[in-house]
C-alpha cells in the first residue's frame, strides 16, 4: 500500500465520527474515485485475510467492530505510526537520494517521512554531509530537486550498510559512517519500500545462494550470507532501474566461478542484466566472506531423503492415494525435513493460510499424525506441532498436482515487476495446472480488466481496483499456493455447480510407446528398432523434464551413474559388510571416493540400522557429505548369493549399489527414479535374470524412460 493508503487506515481508525469521501478528497486533494481506489485496495486486503471490509453507505465510511485489531495486517512500520528522529531522518532520506537514479524533489522525501518539506529543508545539510563522506556527491537543481553522483559500487555499499550494519567493514574506498545506524523498524522499511524487490524475487535469491554454496562446497556463514543477499536485493534492483556498474579491477580468486554461477542464475530468474563486472564486485564480497567449517554442515542429506521417501509411501498407503510419483513433493518435502533434522533446528512462523489449509483437510492431518514416527523415529527430540503442520501442507499440495485438470479456466497473471518473475510463474502454472492464461500483465494494469475476461487473476501482490477475483501466491509457487489456487478451482465449480474434481488417469511415456509401437512396426519394419530407441528418448525428455530451469542443474539420471561399466553381476559376498566394501571399491579407485568413505559406510550401518536397504533385496549404502565424498556417482554389484542385512522382511539381498554423493542436489533425480523402479517386481526381476552389465544396464535405461516392453 502506498503512503496515502496508509494515512486513510490511521484517519479513519482515529475519528470519532465516520469520515465521508469527500472528507478524506479534499484532506488528500485528490478526487473522490481516487479514495474509492484507495479503500477498495483496503478492502483487498482484509479479504485477503478473510476480515470484514470497509462499507460506504450514504458516501460515509463505515468501519467493521474489528477494524482496529486488523490495522496491524493493513500497516507495518510505516512513518506515519513510527516518529522518526533527526538521526533517522537522515539516513532514510540519504538512502532515498541514494537510490533514486534521476532527480528527487525534497517535497517527494518529506511525503515518504510524513514531515513537513521545511523540516526536509532544515535536515538537508547533514542528509548532503552524511551522503559526502560516503565518496558521493549531491547535486541540486533549482526546479528538479536532488541527485547523487558518483560510482554505483559506492551507491550499492552505501546502502547495504544502511541494510546490513559493519558488512562492508574493512572494504576499500568510500564507506557509510560507522556511527549511524537504522532501528529495526526503519530498517525493515527501508527494505520493504526503497533498496530491495519484491518478496518473491528475495526467495529466489536466497535459493540460488544456497545451491551454488553446495555445487561449490563453500557454505557462508548467517552473516555473510545475510550480507550477500541483502546485496544482490539491491544489485537486482538498481539493474532494474537501469543503473550499471562501473568498470571493475581484474581478480583472482578461487570465489570467481560461484560469482559467476551466482550471477547466472540471478540473471536468468530476476529478469536482469549482469556484466563482467557485477562478477568481479560480487566475487570480492565473496573472497571478503567468511565462511563456515565444512565439518558444521548437515551431512546426513541422502539418510534425510531415504526417510522421506519411506514417509511418502506410508501416507501414499494410508490415504489409498499414490504420491510416489511427485518429483517436487519429494525435492519440497525433504528440503523441509533436511531443517527439521538440523541442530539447532529452524524455526518455522505460524501462518493464516497454514492453519486454513489443515482446518480444510483434516483427513490429511490424521494421516500425517499417524505415520509421523516414520520420521520421528530418527529425530533425537518430538517433532514440533508447526513442523508437523508444514508436512501436512506438502502432502495436501501434492494431493493438489494430481487432481483432474480437464477444465481448462481462463486466468490472467498478475506480476509487481520484472519478466523473469513472471516467466517462472508461469512455468510453475503450465507444470501443474492446465489454465487458460488469457493474459499476462503488471500489477498496476489490474484496473483495464473487463469482467467476464477471464474467471480469476492469480497475482504475486495486492491488485487495486481489480474487478474480478484473485488469488494471491509468490512468484516461486509454493506448497500452500498450490493449495490457494486450489481451494478457488473447488469455490470456481461449486458456483458453477460443476462436478468436483478427480483424479486423472496418469499419462506416462511407458503407456504412449505402447500405443505408438505397433504403429511403428508395422509401417517401417525394418527402421522400426532404431526408430524406436529414438522416439524413447524424445519422449522421456519431453515427459519427464520439468519445466522450471532449476530443475536441469546438476541432475543426472539413473542410466547416465549406472552404464554397463559401473554394473558388475554375480560377485561373491559372504557378509553385508563384505557387500558394502566390494560395491564401494571401484567408485575407490576411480577416484570418486576416499577410503574412509568405506568405514564409514560400514559404521553408519552398524551405528543407525539397515536403513539403506530400500526394497525387498535392495540396498544403496552412502555416507553423509564431508565423509570422503569426491565426485556424484554409484556402483550396483548383483551379488551370487544374497547376504543379510538385519533388515528383516527385506532380506536377503541380492543388489547393493554404493551411492557417492557431493551434495543435497546432483543425485536427487537419479535417486527419485530408482526408488520408483524398485517399487515395480518386474524391474527387480529382470535385472536378476540379466545375463550381462550391458543388458542390466538396458533394463535401467528402459525403465527409466517409463518404456519397458
Amino acid at each position: 500500500m502506498n503512503q496515502r493508503t496508509n494515512a486513510i487506515i490511521h484517519m479513519l481508525s482515529d475519528a470519532k465520527e465516520p469520515l465521508s469521501l469527500a472528507d478524506l478528497a479534499a484532506h488528500f486533494q485528490v478526487s473522490q474515485r481516487t479514495i474509492r481506489n484507495d479503500l477498495n485496495e483496503i478492502n483487498a486486503t482484509l479479504q485477503q485475510h478473510q476480515l470484514e471490509k470497509l462499507m460506504l453507505k450514504g458516501g460515509r465510511v463505515l468501519l467493521p467492530d474489528d477494524f482496529a485489531q486488523s490495522i496491524p495486517l493493513l500497516v507495518s512500520g510505516d512513518f506515519y505510526t513510527y516518529k522518526l528522529s533527526r538521526e533517522e531522518r537522515k539516513l532514510v532520506a540519504a538512502a532515498i537520494l541514494v537510490n533514486a537514479t534521476g532527480y528527487v524533489t525534497l517535497s517527494e522525501i518529506a511525503d515518504h517521512l510524513f514531515v513537513s518539506r521545511a523540516t526536509i529543508i532544515n535536515d538537508l545539510d547533514s542528509i548532503k554531509a552524511y551522503i559526502q563522506q560516503a565518496g558521493l556527491e549531491v547535486h541540486s537543481h533549482a526546479s528538479r530537486g536532488l541527485r547523487v553522483e558518483g560510482p554505483e559500487s559506492v551507491k550499492r555499499f552505501f546502502l547495504l550498510e544502511l541494510l546490513a550494519p559493519g558488512a562492508q567493514e574493512g572494504r576499500q574506498g568510500g564507506a557509510t559512517p560507522r556511527k549511524c545506524r537504522l532501528t529495526v523498524e526503519v530498517q525493515q522499511d527501508v527494505v520493504s519500500n526503497l533498496v530491495s524487490v519484491q518478496a518473491g524475487n528475495r526467495v529466489i535469491i536466497q535459493k540460488i545462494i544456497n545451491e551454488q554454496e553446495h555445487q561449490h562446497r563453500q557454505f557462508l556463514t548467517d552473516g555473510s550470507f545475510r550480507e550477500i543477499l541483502f546485496y544482490l536485493g539491491i544489485m537486482v534492483n538498481r539493474s532494474l532501474q537501469g543503473a550499471m556498474l562501473e568498470p571493475q579491477p581484474p581478480v583472482d580468486s578461487d570465489k570467481y566461478y560461484m560469482a559467476q554461477d551466482i550471477l547466472r542464475y540471478v540473471t536468468q530468474y530476476c529478469g536482469v542484466t549482469t556484466t563482467e563486472d557485477d562478477i568481479r564486485l560480487l566475487c570480492q564480497m565473496l573472497t571478503r566472506a567468511r565462511y563456515m567449517r565444512r565439518e558444521s554442515f548437515q551431512n546426513n542429506i541422502v539418510k534425510i531423503q531415504l526417510i522421506t521417501r519411506q514417509f511418502i509411501a506410508c501416507v501414499s498407503e494410508d490415504l489409498e492415494i499414490n504420491l510416489n510419483n511427485d518429483y517436487d513433493f519429494f525435492e519440497n518435502l525433504s528440503n523441509h525435513l533436511e531443517s527439521v533434522f538440523s541442530a539447532p533446528p529452524a524455526t518455522y512462523p505460524e501462518s493464516d493460510v497454514i492453519q486454513e489449509v489443515l482446518e480444510d483437510n483434516q483427513d490429511v492431518v490424521d494421516a500425517v499424525q499417524r505415520q509421523l514416527p516414520v520420521l520421528t523415529q530418527y529425530l533425537s527430540r518430538p517433532m514440533t506441532e508447526m513442523e508437523g503442520a508444514y508436512v501436512a501442507v506438502h502432502v495436501c499440495a501434492a494431493i493438489e498436482r494430481k487432481k483432474n485438470r480437464e477444465l481448462a479456466f481462463r486466468v490472467v497473471v498478475a506480476c509487481h515487476a520484472g519478466i523473469g518473475t513472471s516467466r517462472l510463474l508461469l512455468a510453475r502454472l503450465k507444470q501443474h495446472f492446465d489454465f487458460q492464461i488469457v493474459d499476462i500483465i503488471s500489477a498496476h494494469e489490474a484496473t483495464q480488466i473487463k469482467e467476464g475476461m477471464a474467471d480469476f487473476v492469480i497475482t504475486t501482490v495486492p491488485l487495486q481496483g481489480c474487478p474480478i477475483d484473485y488469488v494471491i501466491v509468490s512468484p516461486l509457487f509454493s506448497d500452500e499456493d498450490y493449495v490457494r489456487v486450489g481451494n478457488k478451482i473447488d469455490a470456481l465449480r461449486n458456483s458453477r455447480y460443476l462436478p468436483s474434481r478427480v483424479e486423472v488417469q496418469e499419462v506416462s511415456s511407458k503407456g504412449l510407446i505402447e500405443k505408438i509401437k505397433p504403429v511403428v512396426y508395422e509401417t517401417v519394419p525394418k527402421q522400426a528398432p532404431e526408430l524406436m530407441k529414438k522416439l524413447r528418448r524424445i519422449i522421456r525428455d519431453y515427459m519427464n523434464q520439468p519445466l522450471e530451469a532449476e530443475s536441469e542443474i546438476f541432475s543426472p539420471y539413473l542410466h547416465h551413474l549406472l552404464p554397463a561399466s559401473n554394473i558388475e553381476l554375480d560377485v561373491e559376498c559372504a557378509t553385508w559388510q563384505e557387500a558394502v566394501r566390494r560395491s564401494a571399491l571401484p567408485l575407490l579407485e576411480r577416484g570418486y571416493i576416499e577410503e574412509r568413505y568405506i568405514d564409514a559406510m560400514i559404521s553408519n550401518i552398524e551405528e543407525n540400522g539397515p536403513y539403506v536397504v530400500l526394497s525387498r533385496g535392495f540396498a544403496v549404502p552412502h555416507e553423509g557429505l564431508e565423509q570422503g565424498s569426491v565426485r556424484v556417482g554409484m556402483y550396483l554389484i548383483r551379488l551370487k548369493t544374497p547376504v543379510y542385512f538385519g533388515a528383516d522382511e527385506l532380506d536377503p539381498v541380492e543388489f547393493v549399489c554404493c551411492l557417492s554423493a557431493v551434495d543435497h542436489k546432483t543425485h536427487l533425480k537419479a535417486f527419485f527414479n530408482l526408488v520408483n523402479m524398485l517399487r515395480e517386481d518386474e524391474f527387480k526381476e529382470l535385472l536378476h535374470t540379466a545375463k550381462t552389465p550391458e543388458e542390466a544396464a538396458m533394463v535401467i535405461e528402459r525403465y527409466e524412460y517409463g518404456t519397458a516392453t
